[in-house]
């Protein structure tokens, strides 16, 4: 508030204004600080993989990306319903792009995110486990809002990977919200899970309350590459 304060110290036009108007400003302006302070914590540990912004999603290119369902997930309810989200589609469709513009949506409207690619997250887990800080991590994780979870399958879980996703999306059930991406289709999840049983488990709480957005067609990168060239 100093800050603020010295500013309008210097201000010519803030001088001549009355006192209760010039507490106001000072208040509003301290405020909105405050406010773009704790924006910036949270887009840093957000830790999004891309700068991307849904003002700039590419609605033009035929790729399977309804524009309704898109800005209604924009609003971010399905986040305050804790429900999830699951992004499917081939290699380059954007997948990463709109999960990450999403979660800056959802770090711009007041939630905590956490972006995290599959095979990062069950490497942090394992060391996790090696050093005896399991359980803490996974706490961790169980705080965030919105946790992104980017680039599933197509590997098979091992039986610790399984455990550790069980107990992660068990949490998160009715408390938090899920954004997964796979190149791998939701009908194959079972597969890449391994385990008739805990695969149940897993998708019934993943699948049960999630939105689903299924990309289609060439990789948007090889598009581009193709315009460079020509």
């Amino acid at each position: 508030m100093a800050d603020t304060l010295i500013e309008l110290q210097n201000n010519p036009e803030a001088a001549d204004m009355p006192h209760p108007d010039w507490l106001g400003l000072l208040v509003d302006r301290e405020v909105t600080a405050r406010d773009n302070r704790r924006l910036v914590r949270r887009l840093r540990s957000a830790k999004l993989r891309q700068a991307a912004a849904i003002e700039n999603v590419d609605y033009r290119t035929a790729r399977g990306l309804d524009r309704s369902l898109f800005q209604s997930l924009a609003t971010c309810q399905w986040i305050r319903e804790h429900n999830h989200l699951v992004i499917v589609g081939p290699t380059g469709t954007g997948k990463s792009w709109l999960a990450c513009a999403l979660g800056n949506r959802a770090c711009r409207d007041g939630f905590s995110v956490l972006y995290k690619r599959v095979p990062r997250l069950f490497a942090d887990l394992a060391q996790a486990r090696g050093e005896g800080r399991l359980a803490r991590l996974i706490a961790a994780l169980e705080r965030v809002n919105l946790l992104i979870l980017d680039d599933w399958g197509p590997e098979a879980l091992s039986a610790d990977q399984r455990r550790d996703l069980l107990e992660i999306v068990d949490d998160r059930y009715d408390k938090g919200s899920l954004l997964i991406t796979s190149q791998v289709p939701v009908s194959q999840w079972h597969d890449v899970i391994a385990d008739p049983t805990l695969g149940d488990a897993i998708l019934d709480r993943i699948i049960h309350n999630a939105h689903r957005i299924e990309l289609k067609g060439d990789s948007l990168r090889r598009r581009a590459d193709d315009r460079t060239a020509a």
